[in-house]
């Protein structure tokens, strides 16, 4: 295994505990332990500890790698677009999720190498479920056992975000699974869904992690077009429409 893989296993694991830490003893009710960003999604305690775990690990692993992070504020395009390798990194992937207590949230971190996924840790911490990606290995686990995407069944088994579907991504001659957070790239890549396509906004962020370990399985993420979905080619950090499958 890259050591660099093994290192953000366990620094997603840490996150993870901390996480589950608040999860297990905060009342999500009281205005202390949820704020509001600019852009009007939560942000809890859990994202910030979240973040200090893993900006810090990474420092200490590479200090001189990027990092772009959901919690932090993002450099300048005039500077993001000279890097070539970065980590990209959502420390609580599905805020929402957490705050419904419903367990489907994750802790997201991807090493990006010229544009593309090269490594990729999704951790749900609620779930005991730990899914780890080598791109270039061709290798994805999920609790240290080899997983890979398995050919489309009929009819095809389509994935919808639980709190953001839209009537755009829902057809009737479809088999549907609501899901929160990364843990849709994850069932792909782990046989147990075919398709999930998203046609409302994302982060760059939001997907990279899952994206990796969909790739290393044996499936692919595209724009609509069928070009693949790339990383920091744009000042923008909000995905093109895409399409992950098996």
């Amino acid at each position: 295994m890259d050591k660099r893989l093994a290192a953000i296993i366990d620094l997603a694991q840490h996150a993870g505990d901390a996480i589950m830490a608040i999860y297990q003893a905060e009342d999500f009710a009281t205005a202390a332990a949820v704020q509001q960003k600019p852009d009007h999604s939560p942000l809890s305690r859990a994202d910030s500890a979240a973040q200090q775990i893993i900006s810090a690990g990474l420092s200490a692993l590479t200090l001189q790698l990027p990092q772009l992070s959901e919690e932090a504020t993002p450099p300048a395009w005039s500077e993001r677009q000279h890097w070539q390798r970065y980590w990209l990194i959502d420390p609580l992937d599905g805020t929402k999720e957490f705050l419904q207590r419903n367990g489907e949230f994750t802790v997201n971190i991807a090493l990006i190498e010229h544009g593309a996924p090269r490594l990729g840790v999704v951790y749900a911490p609620a779930l005991g479920q730990l899914y780890s990606a080598d791109v270039a290995a061709k290798q994805a686990y999920c609790n240290g056992q080899r997983i890979h995407t398995q050919p489309p069944q009929r009819p095809p088994r389509v994935l919808v975000s639980r709190s953001h579907a839209s009537a755009a991504d829902i057809s009737q001659q479809q088999q549907l699974i609501a899901v929160g957070s990364s843990l849709k790239f994850c069932l792909i890549a782990s046989g147990a869904a075919d398709l999930y396509q998203r046609l409302s906004p994302t982060h760059e962020w939001d997907t990279a992690a899952g994206h990796a370990i969909v790739a290393a399985a044996g499936g692919s993420v595209t724009e609509l077009t069928g070009q693949p979905l790339r990383y920091n080619q744009k000042p923008t950090l909000i995905n093109p429409h895409f399409i992950a499958r098996a």
